[in-house]
């Protein structure tokens, strides 16, 4: 009978999906709550509804309708991005890519601590910006996209989808667009236990009640007909939280600060439009016809009376007087849930179809109590305003935590109530990077536990005391954001681990495990080890722990080494140790035809995070093949002394580290490969002396450099006829007339100085929020218009900037990344001479890349062109291209 073969599956299937809802400690300042916070999660015990928002990018997400949700329909409420934003742009640092995504994956989850939404993503890589939804659909791999958007809805079970975006054209982006297709797709598949299978020994299927597209502001015009569309005001005020989800939305979309995101609170009415696009129709609200109180749980109503009563004898001034009461539900909750799972074992289930309506109700039972048991045991926290603190004393620890090694942890707990409260156990848990488990939690590794004396936690009475996290980690990427530890595709990041997809962030590398009593109950928290430290500008700031391999090798980040003759370049290699007691032997790897010298260097780290730099002088032969190749730096570690661990010998390290650190989120460590682009190149150039102003930053300059310019970067104050006059030219950076303010009162001095003969360059502006209506000396209109296909053909003109001093031909713009240009002018005065023509497949040719005009004596170049990607990525064609710029109109020297 298939009776049978219950106990052991079904005892799985609860297992695995409790580890599924357990809401995982994160990185961050601990969270404290107001009365009037608490008494809202008291409220949203009552309520057993989700909802999810789906888009394809952070800052996509309509964060007033998020922070509606969550607050006033206190709703389970998340946001599914389809990718972490690494093929935007940057405007706050140098960060793109990898390390852009990582930062928005940060923005995004500030953002959620701010409206009380959770945060999902899926594997697709966002490759930059897409005209349609066939191109993204050719780059992403929209089965796996797809699976990962079922994979989160069968988690997270949403009564509704909502999209940001529709399925078609309207919606720009083709990111966009394939966000609404996918969802569709999704609202269908989540429900079918015939599509992605393997989840189901994990998951159930979930079908959600009815799918809508949120039209927002974007999309209606005044005086259209919105017959047949929902609507809702979000425009409310929270008196508990004392504001407005207006304001809740500003303060929580201005942490998308790298796109420039920073947004004024909305006060008052702000109507929602929602047009039906799957499911039951709804004719009132969105969530007609579904049950969101206990109800929808069979025999959840006495719950449900139990939470009415704490929240009716609620006092704002002691919110340790719902401890009681809070304990009573849980307890409740407990009794309820061995309840069902006894009622679903007794069931006679006889058939393959009454088994999965079976689980089916078991596992929505199962949710709902898991979910509201974790938000209990939170408001109990905060009602005793018990404070858990477990710290340690570096923020870097070594990946082989055994033997002799270990991490002393220092935790803090604090009662800070008049209920009593005994700390009854404290457990040191070291996580594995290779784990099979679900959420990415591996068998619990040298764990260090403390099962004695019963503490007893007086009011406001610290205790303090060490314990040590010891253990072994499986590879030194257990710190590595986990999509970045396999190598990816253009459109997709690997992912092996079923369980880690779908999360928005590692697991902590090491937690302590918590146990109390309070009033006969038992209540378990699992608190990240992190590192504390004080900033004196920023005040105390916490960060995650990091491990760190034994020896990290640092190259220049974003630096190329570009060759424009024989003459030799040094190569920096900057080693830190990640343990005290390493030594061996550095050497470069390179292609034939490229000499190094030294060959190899030795190396003795005595103490942890010591460094040294080790300079290489590397220099092209004459067999250099012209082109890009790589070089890398490569550390092997020498055999172990008899005094120390000093590591196995001849392991071989080849990853850096690198830092991003904001103010706004959490600090966060990348572990790059020591691998930089070695390109030779036939270039040669006019001019010397190159002045740069910096925008929303870039790595252009050090690239000149690499070439042989003098640059110097120059604060918009100093920008003056006068001072620009030595130069040979002024590179503006990247989108500069959208942040330097001071360019308002500049940028006569500019004109000026290119009236008397210099030479300016000015690279993408964007085409909204420019600081004065003109960039340039004639009229241009700024676009949207870009040519995302970076290898696209080009059409050259015979302009004399592309002739000299470098033949510019098509094959200058082979091997280009991820766009060939964007911001290109879509109208311009008849002064600006075009230079080449480009353009995306079906599309009409777009000849504003480069733009080109004289002004007086001397030159003014717009280009749209996407240098700023192309330099630090090593590209040949991009230096030959930009150093024409600089050189035209200058005679070349005798």
């Amino acid at each position: 009978m298939i009776r049978s073969l219950r106990p052991l599956a079904v005892l799985a299937f609860l297992i695995i999906n409790s580890q599924l809802l357990i809401s995982e400690a994160r990185a961050q300042t601990p969270k404290t709550y107001t009365s009037s916070e608490i008494l809202l999660g008291l409220k949203k015990l009552n309520v057993l509804g989700s909802v999810m928002y789906i888009a394809a990018h952070p800052d996509d997400e309509n964060t007033r309708l998020i922070a509606y949700m969550a607050n006033e329909r206190l709703l389970e409420t998340s946001y599914l991005s389809a990718t972490r934003g690494d093929g935007g742009q940057n405007l706050i640092g140098p960060e793109l890519r990898e390390g852009l995504g990582v930062i928005r994956t940060q923005e995004l989850l500030a953002a959620r601590r701010l409206d009380g939404g959770r945060q999902f993503f899926t594997r697709a890589n966002d490759f930059g910006f897409s005209k349609t939804s066939d191109e993204t659909f050719r780059i992403w791999d929209k089965e796996q996209v797809l699976a990962d958007m079922v994979w989160v809805i069968r988690q997270r079970r949403p009564d509704v989808l909502i999209t940001r975006f529709p399925p078609d054209a309207r919606a720009g982006h083709g990111h966009h667009q394939a966000s609404a297709i996918l969802a569709a797709e999704a609202f269908d598949a989540a429900g079918d236990p015939k599509r992605f299978p393997e989840q189901l020994q994990y998951v159930q299927a979930w079908q959600p009640k009815r799918l809508f597209w949120n039209t927002g502001s974007f999309f209606v015009k005044p005086g259209e007909n919105m017959d047949g569309y929902l609507r809702l005001d979000a425009g409310g005020y929270n008196p508990l939280l004392g504001q407005s989800y207006g304001e809740i939305a500003a303060r929580s979309r201005s942490n998308h600060r790298s796109q420039g995101f920073g947004s004024a609170a909305q006060r008052g009415e702000a109507l929602e439009y929602f047009q039906p696009v799957k499911g039951d129709k709804a004719t009132k609200d969105l969530f007609e016809g579904v049950d969101q109180t206990w109800n929808r749980v069979p025999g959840g109503a006495a719950v449900g009376k139990l939470i009415e009563e704490v929240i009716r004898k609620y006092d704002a001034s002691n919110p340790s007087a719902s401890v009681a009461g809070l304990l009573k539900v849980r307890e409740q909750l407990n009794k309820f849930h061995q309840g069902a799972f006894s009622d679903f074992q007794s069931k006679e289930l006889d058939s393959e179809a009454k088994l999965s309506h079976a689980k089916d109700e078991l596992s929505g039972a199962h949710f709902w109590v898991a979910t509201k048991q974790a938000q209990i045991d939170e408001l109990l926290k905060a009602c005793l305003g018990l404070s858990i603190d477990a710290t340690a004393a570096s923020p870097t620890t070594d990946f082989n935590i055994s033997g002799k090694s270990s991490a002393l942890i220092t935790y803090e707990v604090l009662n800070r109530s008049n209920v009593p409260v005994q700390l009854i156990a404290k457990e040191g848990y070291v996580y594995s990077s290779a784990s099979a488990a679900m959420m990415g939690i591996t068998a619990l590794n040298g764990i260090h536990g403390n099962e004695g004396q019963k503490i007893e936690l007086a009011r406001d009475k610290k205790v303090t005391d060490t314990i040590s996290l010891k253990g072994k980690f499986e590879s030194y990427l257990v710190s590595q954001p986990y999509w970045m530890r396999e190598n990816a595709s253009v459109g997709m990041y690997s992912v092996k681990n079923q369980s880690d997809r779908g999360k928005p962030e590692n697991s902590p590398v090491g937690m302590i495990h918590f146990r109390f009593l309070v009033g006969g109950q038992m209540l378990s928290y699992n608190v990240p080890v992190q590192y504390k430290h004080t900033d004196p500008v920023l005040g105390e700031l916490y960060q995650p722990l990091a491990v760190v391999p034994p020896v990290l090798v640092n190259l220049p980040p974003a630096r190329s080494y570009v060759f424009a003759d024989a003459q030799p370049k040094t190569v920096p290699v900057t080693l830190r140790a990640g343990r005290a007691g390493v030594s061996g032997r550095l050497a470069l790897a390179l292609p034939a035809g490229w000499k190094c010298e030294p060959a190899t260097a030795d190396f003795a780290l005595a103490a942890k995070d010591e460094e040294l730099t080790v300079n290489f002088q590397v220099q092209p032969l004459a067999g250099a093949a012209p082109g890009r190749a790589e070089l890398r730096a490569i550390a092997t570690l020498a055999p172990p002394s008899p005094q120390g661990e000093g590591g196995r010998g001849g392991e071989v390290f080849t990853r850096g580290i690198q830092k991003i650190e904001y103010p706004h989120i959490p600090t966060q460590f990348l572990f790059p490969e020591a691998v930089a682009p070695l390109v030779k190149l036939d270039l040669k150039r006019r001019g010397q002396n190159v002045a740069y102003l910096m925008g929303a930053g870039d790595e252009v300059p050090d690239a000149l450099r690499q070439i042989g310019y003098t640059v110097t970067l120059l604060k918009p104050e100093e920008i003056s006829a006068a001072r620009l006059k030595p130069f040979d030219a002024l590179v503006v950076g990247i989108r500069a007339y959208n942040t330097v303010d001071a360019l308002k009162t500049r940028q006569a001095e500019i004109l000026k100085y290119i009236e008397a003969g210099g030479n300016v360059v000015v690279q993408y502006v964007v085409n909204r929020g420019t600081v004065l209506p003109e960039i340039g000396p004639y009229p241009m209109t700024l676009s949207n218009d870009r040519v995302t296909v970076e290898d696209a053909p080009v059409t050259l003109t015979k302009h004399p900037l592309l002739a000299a001093p470098n033949k510019i031909t098509e094959q200058d713009f082979k091997g280009w990344v991820q766009e060939q240009g964007l911001y290109y002018p879509s109208k311009w005065d008849p002064k600006y001479q075009t230079v080449i023509s480009s353009h995306d497949p079906g599309e009409a040719a777009k000849e504003s890349a480069i733009l080109v005009t004289d002004y007086g004596k001397g030159h003014y170049i717009y280009t749209g062109l996407s240098l700023f990607r192309e330099l630090p990525a090593g590209v040949p064609g991009a230096y030959r291209i930009i150093t024409n710029m600089i050189s035209y109109g200058k005679e070349p020297v005798q």
